[in-house]
């Protein structure tokens, strides 16, 4: 036993979210409130976007599934946390933490793929306008769904197993506030520096190759942009594309820093800031981002608001 009778020799230790801070409960108590409004806000999107026939097309049919992927994402690591720390444990049991380590890279690399599916969307629809019913059918659309999702789990899976196998000396601390794989491989007395180029690798398949097609399908997007006789349109298309670079900018940002640099080049404070970003604010602002710049999705909800009241 390792504190008290409440942890186990396999049990690691969750320290929770800045725990030298000294207002670490003010943290907890503002990304659980974070937590219910990105989880309410996504829920509302997703609805939205089922009810309304108007928004049954491609482009909303990918970004209810980005808000399924956020909604669960942020779930995986925030209540975890929460429970930790208003019942005063900090402990989280071998089989607990490669599930939680499991699903967090499955969503996190899912939402890669489906970011680069999105923004391929925009560049066929307007790029390629007259093509777009036919590249971007209902078929494809769910194509695209499932190559993310599977392709997430399948890197997940074998990036859990890989990390969960390595032997922990000593210290069962993780320094973070979930069970993320750089600060997990911190625990080990072994050498991971072949696995470290092994995810180095695996990060360049879901960060930055995603990334750079994104930059390429927005650069076409961009040029085709400024040759539009349309003032209305142009700023159309602005707004949908400048909102999906701040989704794209705000989510695989930090991941590059955190999964691409070396793990002694930056302290856990570091890493733990940058999980912030695309565990919790991103799926924060997603609904957000995509709600209030766009019209038919606000259209949406007055009336859906509207009929609301009237049955009332």
């Amino acid at each position: 036993m390792e504190k008290g009778n409440e942890t186990t020799t396999t049990d690691f230790i969750l320290l929770g979210l800045f725990p030298e801070f000294r207002y670490s409960g003010l943290l907890v108590s503002i990304f659980t409130f974070v937590y219910l409004i990105a989880f309410t806000g996504n829920s509302i999107l997703i609805l939205l976007i089922w009810v309304d026939f108007r928004l049954h097309i491609p482009m909303y049919f990918l970004l209810s599934q980005l808000s399924i992927i956020d909604v669960a994402y942020i779930s995986s690591s925030v209540p975890k946390m929460a429970i930790n720390y208003y019942l005063g444990k900090q402990n989280i049991s071998r089989v607990g933490c490669g599930t939680q380590l499991f699903f967090c890279l499955t969503l996190g690399g899912s939402e890669c793929l489906l970011l680069t599916f999105m923004s391929y969307d925009r560049y066929v629809a307007i790029c390629k306008p007259l093509h777009y019913p036919m590249v971007m059918s209902p078929r494809i659309c769910w194509c695209m769904t499932v190559m993310s999702w599977a392709g997430g789990a399948l890197n997940a899976l074998i990036q859990t197993i890989c990390t969960m196998r390595f032997s922990v000396c000593g210290s069962r601390e993780i320094h973070h506030f979930f069970c993320e794989m750089p600060a997990i491989l911190k625990l080990s007395c072994e050498d991971t520096l072949d696995y470290e180029m092994g995810v180095f690798v695996a990060s360049i398949i879901f960060i930055i190759l995603p990334f750079s097609f994104i930059v390429t399908s927005y650069t076409l997007i961009f040029l085709t942009i400024l040759h539009m006789n349309s003032p209305e349109g142009r700023n159309k298309a602005l707004a949908t594309c400048s909102s999906h670079l701040t989704v794209v900018s705000l989510f695989l940002g930090p991941g590059i820093v955190v999964y691409m640099t070396p793990g002694s080049s930056h302290t856990s404070e570091l890493d733990q800031g940058l999980s912030v970003f695309y565990t919790i604010l991103t799926p924060l602002l997603n609904p957000l981002i995509y709600s209030l710049r766009n019209k038919d999705v606000l259209e949406a909800l007055r009336k859906t608001m509207r009929i609301n009241v009237i049955s009332k």
